[in-house]
């Protein structure tokens, strides 16, 4: 995707000294530079008479493509000079970040009235319909430079999520209707495209893999895999196949993550379930994956992937405790979220085939636990913090004996029958640390409500 750019304006009053205005701005780039952002940098921009500091930084602008705009206010401005140059840039997400003044050595505060630049702008912003974050700084404390930094990653990732892609072989896994999705709001509002294929598409391919290319995969990938139990070659065998037919369409179409109709298509229909296939897709191919034909699961990852950088696991929900909920897989976990070797083995659920099984450990820790859903016309998120500790020793009633023991977690949580009353799906997923402020400028910006 390459190194998407950010818009930096360093404003500064005409009668304040230059010098000042320029290495206030000037350090305050340097922050942002160290902070991983890539600028398109314009400053003083005064409010001269001729306006002339104005026409020369929406020329310089104009010459770049940027994700988002920073208004720096170095020293009081009047505002027609900065939406002067904002005007032209009101599509984009925008922050409004203050600086602030200095203390001499001995004690004197020495102030360029950088926040009554600010709040004369903050109202002016909101009353003309920008989408913007407000950011001051306090002498004397950290600069705003990681917030502001936070907020223009959000812009980036909110400016890829208008062009992503994720598939999904089949629809309505189990006739669900948590699953569901509307493509029109889906793409006005957030902006990925879900694109469905059939299973037939993955059969036929599968039959075209070549005995030498699912060993390759086995060998390459799937041997350095803990198994409990030997399973069947054959087992292996199909696991590379289906894996390859179902890489090669997310390769051509440019898909980010993947879902699969699971219980109702491979499991049913082909025999086989797909959890090592998810296993792969994720481990080589660096995919989001969930299954059931989770569609707006797959945005949650997709939301969550291009803000953090993490995959997004999915995790679901088994049982609710005073403080704490039971969160795990019946199938697989990527190796992002495994606690030492991924480990599995063969095993059968009631009346479904022999498949692979991911029985590893999940990784601890302080965790972002979230999940987009749709409500009466519009999106929300429902975003919880929890602590991941390894759970006690559980089981799934179903599997052939002894069961093994599923990966997951116990999430505690500040409010347990808080989170169950807004629950809105069985499927969660989780990114690790506390994510919660660069998730709500991501919602933020793209409008969608956080609960």
């Amino acid at each position: 995707m390459g190194v998407k750019k950010i818009g930096f304006v360093g404003f500064g009053e005409v009668n304040t000294p230059v010098d000042v205005i320029v290495k206030k701005c000037s350090d305050a780039v340097s922050e942002l530079e160290r902070e991983g952002l890539d600028l398109v940098k314009v400053f003083p921009v005064s409010d001269d008479y001729e306006e002339n500091d104005v026409k020369r930084a929406v020329s310089e602008l104009s010459a770049e493509k940027f994700e988002a705009l920073i208004l720096c206010i170095a020293g009081w401005i009047p505002t027609h000079a900065v939406i002067k140059v904002a005007e032209h840039y009101r599509h984009l997400p925008i922050v409004l970040w203050g600086l602030c003044g200095w203390y001499e050595d001995d004690g004197r505060l020495v102030t360029t009235a950088d926040q009554a630049g600010t709040t004369a702008l903050r109202k002016v912003l909101s009353d003309l319909g920008y989408k913007f974050k407000y950011v001051y700084d306090i002498v004397g404390n950290q600069s705003g430079a990681k917030k502001v930094s936070q907020y223009c990653r959000a812009a980036i990732a909110a400016s890829e999520l208008r062009h992503a892609r994720a598939g999904m072989m089949g629809y309505r896994d189990m006739n669900l209707y948590g699953t569901l999705f509307d493509g029109s709001s889906l793409k006005k509002v957030i902006g990925p495209e879900i694109e469905s294929f059939e299973m037939l598409e993955v059969a036929q391919r599968y039959e075209k893999v070549s005995d030498d290319e699912k060993n390759a995969i086995i060998d390459k990938y799937m041997s350095g895999w803990k198994f409990l139990k030997e399973p069947n070659r054959d087992s292996l065998m199909r696991a590379a196949g289906y894996y390859i037919a179902v890489r090669d369409i997310c390769r051509e179409r440019g898909y980010e993550a993947i879902s699969l109709k699971d219980v109702d298509g491979m499991k049913k229909l082909l025999g086989y379930p797909p959890a090592p296939i998810f296993m792969l897709l994720s481990n080589i191919d660096g995919l989001s994956t969930v299954p059931e034909n989770d569609s707006l699961g797959e945005i949650t990852q997709l939301m969550l992937r291009h803000l953090t950088g993490q995959c997004g696991a999915y995790l679901e929900f088994y049982e609710f405790f005073e403080d704490r909920v039971l969160a795990g897989v019946p199938d697989f976990v990527p190796a992002e979220i495994t606690e030492g070797e991924i480990t599995v083995m063969p095993a059968a659920f009631g009346e479904l085939s022999e498949g692979i099984l991911n029985v590893s450990k999940v990784k601890t820790g302080k965790l972002t636990m979230c999940r987009l859903a749709y409500a009466d016309g519009g999106y929300y998120l429902h975003m919880v913090t929890g602590t991941g500790v390894t759970p006690r020793k559980w089981e799934e009633c179903g599997w052939t004996q002894p069961a093994p023991q599923l990966p997951g977690l116990e999430i505690l949580l500040d409010d347990v029958e808080d989170f169950a009353d807004k629950v809105a799906c069985q499927h969660y997923f989780i990114v690790y640390g506390d994510r919660t402020s660069e998730i709500r400028d991501l919602c933020s910006i793209l409008g969608i409500k956080i609960i």
